[in-house]
């Protein structure tokens, strides 16, 4: 450690890491080592249990009397980030509006490509590792009802209106995104379905035919409190959290989650669904997490994992307590990946807390959960109004900073590599993760743009890469008000890495 705290004083002689005690030094990382060369499943269920488990949830979700089904014709499903079947209303109008589905899942070679600035993977293994089991298991729970899922390489915009026009397709809803290079996709598949002139149906006159088209449905189910029931538009979000959070829980209600129908069928005649892709078919080196967490995809998983720490282990009335810690599976939720990946819908975590405090306790740890799923809304919202702020170098308020781009500072950091216990830990746990605890978030993050001087957007996209729980509005919302640009001032915090490091090794029994 003393070679490494060595190389980054020769990187940037300003940069000068404080002594630590030799002993501290190795007891922190040989506990470290030791605590990281476990594997902790997350659920940690074993799989005829998480079967039973999202089996019970899914059917006490399930509508006992079927909504009747007055659509006509064929009706596809574009999933994106909402790879569930409970409380997704974009699958459930769908349904309402056909007499049969067409569930389609594109693997777009854009999200495998490279980051904006600086040509980082936009998808790490890991990630898509995560994203092939959810899909699988998204496939697993559709064929369940009645369904399937079709999944095709290429982009929406080429592959959607190639089908809307091989089964005579009306409509295709999908989930409404936020951030720039998700919402041109949709204008651009939006504008290529207009372009598919259907069949006129029996009686209809022929000087109708240009109303005769494909159309794209985009239906909002991202957040816990949907956007349509907030009390001011998103233009006018509040740039305090505090502000925000007040105004939602005294004027806004949360919608209930939407029950599916046992069958969701039937589908069209389709001779090939396509199979499930591996991590060669999208150009990437196949990996596993080989210690430390190792998270399971798919909404079965979330619904496990759900069970799990709410009820199995009874954590979440000690939540607020333990949340900032480092060590294990259980400290905090870990709902984050399913909650990224759509595979866990937020109303759904909701509903769980509420039942809890019915049947077993109400305390500031139930409603911290709700707490943070609201920081996760904000997060969204504040993507809209921002727009690509988010994304700039000075952040929403265009704060003008002197960045570096030091490359072997950089890599330093993102390596494992800066001598400091606490943050080397802490980045090696996400590149064998691909997660890394909020509190962790918060340090690494002021360790590079504050005591490094190294441009946040260079962490941010790094993050992209990396996370299982990578969504562009939190990732980069956090990032920014680390980064001392975000829309909020006061959030401008710094952490002082000695004392973080002393506080870690004290209240987890020197472990990190």
């Amino acid at each position: 450690m003393i070679q490494n705290f060595t190389i980054i004083s020769k990187l940037n002689p300003l940069f000068s890491p404080p002594k630590i005690h030799l002993r501290f030094s190795s007891m922190l990382c040989s506990n470290a080592v030791r605590a990281a060369n476990t594997v902790h499943p997350v659920p940690g269920l074993g799989s005829d249990e998480m079967e039973r488990v999202a089996h019970q949830t899914l059917a006490r979700y399930t509508s006992e009397a079927a909504p009747q089904r007055k659509g006509k014709g064929v009706a596809i499903v574009w999933f994106r980030n909402d790879l569930r079947i409970l409380d997704n209303e974009v699958l459930h109008k769908a349904w309402l509006s056909s007499e049969a589905v067409l569930p389609v899942y594109c693997v777009d070679p854009r999200l495998f490509g490279s980051t904006h600035h600086f040509d980082f993977p936009k998808t790490g293994a890991l990630r898509a590792q995560f994203l092939i089991e959810c899909l699988a298991d998204l496939k697993q729970n559709l064929m369940k009802r009645g369904l399937n899922l079709l999944i095709q390489q290429g982009k929406p915009e080429h592959i959607l209106p190639s089908l809307a026009k091989a089964y005579g397709v009306h409509t295709v809803y999908a989930q409404k995104e936020t951030c720039s290079e998700e919402v041109n996709v949709e204008t651009l598949v939006s504008k290529n379905l207009k372009k598919v002139v259907l069949p006129l149906a029996e009686g209809v006159s022929a000087k109708h035919k240009s109303t005769n088209v494909a159309n794209l449905d985009l239906i909002w189910g991202c957040t816990m409190y949907h956007i349509d029931d907030l009390p001011f538009s998103c233009t006018s979000l509040p740039d305090i959290y505090t502000q925000f959070r007040k105004l939602v829980e005294s004027k806004s209600t949360i919608r209930g989650c939407i029950k599916a129908p046992a069958s969701l069928g039937p589908t069209p005649g389709v001779k090939d669904w396509g199979c499930i892709p591996d991590a060669s078919m999208l150009g990437i080196q196949p990996e596993k997490a080989k210690k430390g967490m190792a998270f399971t995809g798919g909404e079965s998983a979330a619904l496990s994992r759900v069970h799990e720490y709410f009820w199995k282990k009874d954590l979440l009335r000690t939540y607020k307590v333990t949340r900032n810690g480092m060590l294990g599976p259980d400290y905090s939720t870990k709902f984050s990946p399913w909650l990224a990946s759509g595979s866990l819908s937020p109303r759904f975590v909701y509903e769980e807390v509420k039942r809890y405090e019915k049947l077993r306790e109400s305390n500031d740890s139930t409603y911290w959960v709700l707490f943070e799923l609201i920081w996760r809304d904000y997060f969204r919202f504040l993507s809209i109004k921002a727009r690509n702020s988010l994304f700039h170098v000075g952040g929403p308020r265009k704060v003008q900073t002197n960045w570096s781009q030091d490359e072997a500072l950089f890599d330093a950091w993102r390596n494992g590599q800066t001598g400091y216990p606490l943050i080397d830990a802490n980045m090696k746990e996400l590149s064998a993760t691909g997660f890394m605890s909020n509190r962790g978030r918060q340090i690494v993050c002021s360790f590079l743009v504050r005591d490094m001087g190294v441009d946040w957007r260079m962490g941010a996209e790094w993050f992209e890469t990396c996370l299982l729980d990578y969504d562009p509005c939190s990732n980069y919302g956090n990032w920014t008000y680390g980064a001392g640009v975000g829309n909020d001032p006061r959030e401008d915090r710094y952490f002082s890495i000695p004392k973080q490091q002393a506080y870690y090794v004290v209240s987890s029994g020197s472990e990190l």
